[in-house]
């Protein structure tokens, strides 16, 4: 069967072709420039911990050499400490402080810890209110974070993102990166895909799929006529990236603000991120409009803030880069046309508030990559592929959706909101959110409405993670008898049933491997209608004994069942497949005959 085509050789690109790799699907890569990528320290990421974790098991690496995991979180208004949040060396949060300048709610200020976040009463209310869907726990109404949500984020440059993709890719016998090859053209057939590139390598190139993966303005887009309609310039700021010493060393800080007098345009808000090698990179916010920023108005504000901040003349410093960075909301209309896919910034623009549109670009390619692999081994499954575009879009969307909802609260100059008790507060647990990758403008999405969903089953379970949401990565137990963690099993095109067998870490696997529910478990997992490995971890987050979890490629989860259940293990693997391989192929038809008739 042909190759998938990857059109982009951004980040999200080469992760993608790396994820159909480890299921030995072949692609090619098409890739405009000359296969290097430019060296810009104000050019930087952030990954949260799932996404840090799926680059590492693509590219075989730890980040954590590469990039910086923070120390610290903290947010400042004026010259009050509003919030601060402290990681341990695993990257984990080791607890957190609110501090309220507002004596109303003085009373009501609460630690984080590993398990959540209590509000204060007034910073729950008001200007946070506004984030319609916002996940609310059962005590108190303080939202549940997960621990990845509690991690600390790792932040990097995106060349060193790409150079380690691109080695990764060096050694991949399954990926043809072809350099200088510019896309003009796309034709598609039932069969499979035709692309025509220009350039020092411009060629006629057949795959059974072409995946859209080349930026903001996507040629592949244009040429399938997909409207991406939304909003330009939501947000603009000026950046540096520079070596320097600050008062909080590895700590990230958002502040709001600042008391000393400010240059040029300004928006009152500046954020300072740590990066390997004591590089910082610092940005302000600028008002709307298309203001000038030149070079000495930078260095000025360079100056002034870096003197606000050590409360005395302007430290030492090396300028290393700087930028203008601007953010755009945008969501393609369609994400599928046929065999075309879009994926990254092809299909979505966002970033406002500390949101990382990265982190969905390469989400995409984890749940885009396992559904071609069954696709390019099986035969097409259209409720599978469709399923795609649905899961993904509708996350994309409510991360847009809680951005705009955000965005007249935190930007639209205070009005006598800003003279609420508490709404301060509130702003700043927005922000906070959307910076460590949180509540609804930055955790991960669940396909709550997934066309993948199984039925509901009697035997169901409830554990904590919801079905749809990304599974906790506890330790289990590998068919081989090793310890490994859950998310290294991930994305190998199989899926993952998972025992909940309190004690068996005690014991060697051959002493339990043959006793009481395992043989009558190891059975229907080998008789599943797709491959699937057994694992058995001694706990999971709410979680009873004898529970057993059916866990996508992806890492997530389609359903908690309550012991060996085989009839609904195997009903509920069909269904996250796409459904019995008579409807797919019933789909397969029906769209077969919809393509007809547009053609003709």
């Amino acid at each position: 069967m042909d190759p998938v085509i990857i059109a982009g050789a951004g980040p999200v690109g080469l992760a993608l072709s790396l994820a159909l790799a480890r299921q030995e699907v072949p692609s090619v890569v098409l890739d405009e420039g000359p296969g290097k990528d430019e060296q810009r320290l104000a050019r930087t990421v952030v990954l949260r911990e799932d996404t840090a974790a799926l680059v590492e098991r693509l590219t075989g690496l730890p980040l954590a050499g590469a990039g910086f995991r923070w120390a610290g979180w903290r947010s400042m208004r004026r010259k009050q400490v509003m919030r601060e949040i402290r990681f341990d060396a695993a990257g984990s949060s080791a607890g957190a402080l609110d501090l309220d300048p507002d004596p109303e709610v003085s009373g009501s200020t609460a630690r984080e810890t590993g398990s959540g976040t209590a509000y204060g009463v007034h910073g729950a209310k008001g200007s946070a209110r506004a984030l319609k869907g916002s996940a609310q726990g059962s005590k108190g109404g303080a939202p549940d974070f997960t621990d990845a949500e509690l991690s600390a984020p790792l932040h990097l440059t995106q060349h060193t993102l790409t150079t380690a993709l691109r080695e990764a890719i060096a050694h991949e016998r399954l990926i043809k990166l072809a350099v200088n090859s510019r896309l003009v053209s796309v034709e598609q057939e039932t069969s499979g895909v035709t692309a025509h590139t220009r350039g020092s390598n411009g060629t006629w190139w057949r795959g059974s799929y072409l995946v859209g993966c080349d930026g903001p303005r996507s040629t592949v887009r244009k040429l399938q006529d997909i409207r991406f309609p939304g909003r330009t310039a939501v947000e603009r700021h000026a950046v540096a990236a520079l070596r320097t010493e600050l008062p909080w060393p590895g700590e990230a800080l958002l502040h709001r603000m600042p008391p000393w007098r400010t240059s040029g345009p300004s928006a009152g808000e500046v954020t300072a991120r740590p990066l390997a090698d004591d590089v910082w990179r610092l940005d302000w916010l600028l008002p709307p409009g298309k203001d000038l920023v030149t070079p000495d108005l930078l260095v000025t504000r360079v100056r002034e803030t870096l003197a606000g901040w050590s409360g005395g003349p302007t430290p030492p410093y090396e300028l290393l880069d700087t930028g203008v960075h601007t953010v755009h909301h945008r969501l393609a209309r369609r994400w599928r046309s046929g065999r075309v896919f879009l994926a990254g910034d092809a299909a979505h623009l966002l970033g406002a508030l500390g949101t990382q549109g990265l982190d969905e670009g390469l989400r995409d390619a984890d749940n885009l990559a396992w559904k071609l692999a069954v696709a390019w081994h099986h035969g097409p499954h259209e409720a599978l592929l469709d399923s795609y575009q649905v899961e993904r879009r509708a996350v994309v969307a409510a991360r847009l959706r809680a951005a705009d909802q955000a965005l007249p609260l935190l930007r639209g100059g205070g009005g006598l909101r800003a003279y609420v008790p508490g709404s301060a507060r509130g702003h700043d647990v927005m922000l906070t959110d959307g910076h460590l990758g949180r509540g609804p403008l930055g955790r991960p999405g669940t396909y709550a409405d997934s066309p993948l969903a199984p039925r509901p089953f009697e035997s169901e379970t409830p554990v904590d993670t919801a079905p749809g949401a990304p599974v906790v990565d506890v330790r289990v137990t590998a068919e081989d008898g090793t310890f490994v963690p859950l998310r290294d099993r991930l994305g190998r095109g199989v899926l993952l049933v998972v025992l909940i067998a309190p004690g068996t870490g005690v014991w060697e696997r051959k002493h339990w491997v043959t006793a009481g529910i395992m043989p009558r478990l190891a059975a229907a997992v080998t008789a599943l209608p797709h491959p699937a490995e057994l694992l058995v971890a001694e706990s999971y987050p709410g979680a009873a004994a004898h529970s057993v979890l059916l866990v996508r490629p992806d890492g997530h989860l389609v359903t908690a069942l309550s012991g060996v259940r085989p009839a609904d293990l195997y009903a509920a693997a069909e269904a996250a497949l796409g459904g019995p391989p008579g409807v797919a192929a019933e789909s397969e038809r029906e769209a077969r005959a919809d393509n007809t008739v547009r053609a003709g």
